[in-house]
């Protein structure tokens, strides 16, 4: 089967990866990345459930400001994107041909997204006020960098509560090519 699909695709085919193209790492809150570890964090904390927006607002603002300072030290600005068809890649592509291949931060773009959230929610069958899990859409930045060993590599943060970070290296040592390269 392998064999044919590759036969089959031949011609648009630059080549065969017999290793993994990126790694992701993530990394979360472990008390606060799941509904029933918020509600516990949220009540040992003498925080009410019902303010839970109220208690994520700060940190959405350190996120923000601490962006905006990391890109001002950088002298770049933040990209926001608020369109799903625009490729990420394609706007990082674009300012690594003006800038080049030198480690460091490259380009920084913000977007709207769906991110795990949660719901305060109040059971009156047992009387017992919780978080419960939702989809709601939050501001991710991607911190778009080279490293000298990794290559292009992004750094994915959400800015809200719970919703995971992620770091991705482009491409894995030594399978390394730019945006767009089918080489």
């Amino acid at each position: 089967m392998k064999a044919d699909l590759i036969e089959r695709y031949a011609a648009n085919l630059y080549g065969v990866l017999s290793c993994f193209d990126r790694i992701l790492i993530t990394g979360t809150l472990p008390g606060a990345c799941y509904a029933a570890g918020m509600t516990s964090f949220l009540n040992a904390n003498g925080i009410r459930l019902f303010d839970y927006a109220r208690f994520a607002e700060p940190l959405r603002e350190r996120i923000r400001v601490r962006a905006q300072e990391v890109c001002a030290a950088a002298g770049i600005e933040i990209e926001h994107v608020n369109k799903s068809h625009i490729r990420k890649e394609d706007l990082v592509a674009r300012v690594l041909q003006g800038r080049g291949d030198a480690p460091g931060l490259v380009h920084v773009i913000s977007a709207m997204e769906a991110c795990p959230s949660y719901k305060p929610w109040h059971d009156k069958g047992s009387g017992k006020t919780y978080l419960r899990p939702e989809t709601g859409k939050c501001l991710h930045y991607y911190f778009y960098f080279i490293d000298d060993e990794l290559g292009l590599c992004y750094l994915r943060v959400a800015g809200h509560y719970g919703a995971g970070t992620y770091i991705a290296p482009d491409r894995v040592a030594g399978n390394a090519k730019p945006f767009g390269d089918p080489a």
